[in-house]
């Protein structure tokens, strides 16, 4: 009631992680990286892409981007950290591949284009192209629940719905 009375800012509760990528969603338990499949990172879900480019998953902000380029944090206002990592072992491409087109710090909306790269330069160098979505603060949060599988097209299929303490 404060809030309302003072025009205050409710925070959200729930939030919807969208597909940050166009592809097939895979639980994280598949990945074939223990730090992911054994959700040391934290909770989410994994995409197998069919193109390069990374656009947001929710409304937030940049919060840690990668020098290489290959993995992107944001924070949404209810709090949710969300951690795209592009690949498996992409560290070692050094960014070659890899363009951001946003930097720390900047505002988002689901949709916005994050980071493109070379798919098939992935492929060649990388252990893996499965892309990790993480929720990298799952200990703050309520509950997880998955919306999807199979294909999903990035900035618009939801694939988790995430419900912060």
């Amino acid at each position: 009631m404060f809030k309302k009375l003072f025009g205050g800012k409710a925070k959200q509760k729930d939030v919807t992680i969208v597909a940050p990528l166009t592809g097939q969603v895979t639980p994280l338990e598949n990945v074939p990286d223990p730090v992911f499949s054994q959700k040391m990172m934290g909770n989410g879900f994994a995409i197998e892409p069919t193109e390069g480019q990374v656009v947001s998953p929710v409304e937030g902000e940049v919060i840690q981007l990668f020098h290489t380029k290959h993995a992107i944090g944001l924070k949404t206002d209810a709090g949710v950290e969300v951690l795209i990592h592009i690949g498996l072992e992409t560290v070692a491409m050094n960014g070659e591949g890899f363009e951001a087109h946003v930097n720390q710090g900047d505002k988002v909306q689901v949709g916005t284009p994050l980071v493109t790269f070379d798919l098939n330069l992935v492929k060649e160098k990388a252990k893996s192209t499965v892309t990790p979505v993480v929720i990298t603060n799952s200990d703050n949060m309520e509950s997880f629940e998955m919306l999807t599988n199979g294909s999903v097209q990035k900035g618009s299929t939801p694939c988790l719905k995430v419900v912060a303490k």
